[in-house]
């Protein structure tokens, strides 16, 4: 048996005749593929706005900038994530305010959020939410709480491209469509749903977010003269009317930009994300009915619908035992995650062990087997098989 990842990329010859074409273009930045990649994302997900950037850590930085997070800001967030959920806020000066996480959905507990906005001297004005693992988040849920207090929403969707939940009416919301939250962030790391390399997308329905995500990315620079702020008359020579280089930099923005040649491989991975969302959901109902009657297993994702299956969870007892087992049979399981108030930066501005039971619970029992496409039946047995034997 070959080796098997926790997680693969699958290149089609489709995908590769994208992105030479484009390579052969005109364009290798900045040119139509992007605008093209935005419109399909949208599209997708059921948003009005996209905005494609450089990586998935840069959509979450732009959406905390565009929200004007700022000193003497919290902003809560789940501690079980990748530490860029965190990190953005960090990045504008904000407070990360960590809430513990749901036993059953290993999602931010709302309960522990409602107590939070509810205690005393806080200076919360907004939330990061996690679709961990590809189960979305309650928005609508989140949505009631965020009103109440005058909150914004940031829902960090980059495990849940094609996820889904169904709201109070019986409507199915897709992550990410921005009915619920104002800001959306998307990955495409080459382990994501869609992999492009690198890079990441922003959708939103409001369009003054929307104006000023893409100035942000492009160094704060715009060439539309209708947000011009200059008159013409200020800006030398003869001519009244702005000259076709001019541009204005209207504020502090980055280089967050996405290349052309990736929003193609982008585009092309886009148009089969549909049929590799099923295969997902049929890998995950395969570990759950191998799994569920077996006494080993504490919890695991399940087989449900709405769940976009980026990762499957498993909870065992002497996890550690169980990841070495695998390893020694070419199976390369993963962790996810080290609950980030644990790493060093948060230790050290005054988190601790203990503070979040479930979340450290959580991790100390959690490993994340095989999951994607191109896995095959013949793998995912030779997966279950192997760890049953190292409980047997």
């Amino acid at each position: 048996m070959k080796a098997i990842p926790y997680g693969r990329q699958e290149i089609s010859d489709e995908d590769v005749s994208a992105v030479v074409k484009t390579l052969r273009s005109d364009y290798l930045t900045q040119g139509p593929k992007i605008e093209e990649f935005e419109r399909a994302f949208a599209k997708y997900v059921g948003c009005q706005y996209a905005v494609a950037v450089a990586n998935g850590t840069a959509a979450l930085h732009l959406c905390a900038l565009a929200l004007d997070v700022g000193p003497g800001q919290e902003v809560i967030t789940s501690p079980i994530t990748f530490s860029a959920s965190a990190n953005c806020i960090a990045y504008c000066g904000g407070r990360t305010v960590f809430a513990d996480i749901d036993p059953e959905s290993y999602l931010i507990d709302i309960s522990q959020v409602e107590e939070l906005l509810n205690g005393p001297n806080h200076g919360i004005t907004g939330m990061v939410l996690v679709d961990f693992a590809g189960r979305p988040v309650d928005l609508e849920a989140f949505r009631y709480l965020a009103d109440k207090h005058g909150l914004w929403i940031i829902e960090d969707s980059c495990h849940a491209p094609g996820g889904f939940f169904v709201d109070k009416s019986d409507q199915q919301q897709n992550c990410g469509n921005g009915r619920y939250a104002d800001l959306a962030i998307f990955s495409f790391h080459p382990v994501k749903h869609i992999a492009a390399g690198e890079g990441g997308m922003i959708t939103t329905n409001d369009v003054a977010l929307y104006e000023r995500l893409k100035m942000l990315r492009t160094h704060g620079i715009t060439k539309n003269s209708d947000q011009f702020k200059n008159a013409s008359q200020s800006i030398g020579g003869d001519d009244q009317n702005y000259p076709g280089w001019y541009m204005e930099m209207q504020s502090l923005g980055y280089n967050y930009r996405l290349t052309d040649f990736q929003a193609a491989l982008g585009l092309s991975q886009l148009s089969r994300a549909s049929t590799n969302i099923d295969r997902r959901r049929e890998i995950a109902s395969v570990y759950w009915e191998s799994f569920q009657n077996e006494p080993f297993i504490l919890g695991q994702s399940g087989d449900m619908d709405g769940h976009a299956y980026h990762l499957y969870l498993i909870e065992v007892e002497n996890r550690l035992g169980l990841y070495n087992h695998l390893r020694e049979h070419k199976i390369y399981p993963q962790i996810h995650y080290i609950p980030v108030h644990l790493m060093p930066y948060y230790k050290d501005l005054g988190w601790r062990q203990g503070d979040f039971p479930v979340a450290e619970r959580y991790y100390s029992r959690c490993l994340s087997l095989p999951m994607f496409p191109s896995l095959t039946d013949d793998e995912q047995s030779y997966v279950i098989d192997k760890t049953k034997q190292f409980y047997a």
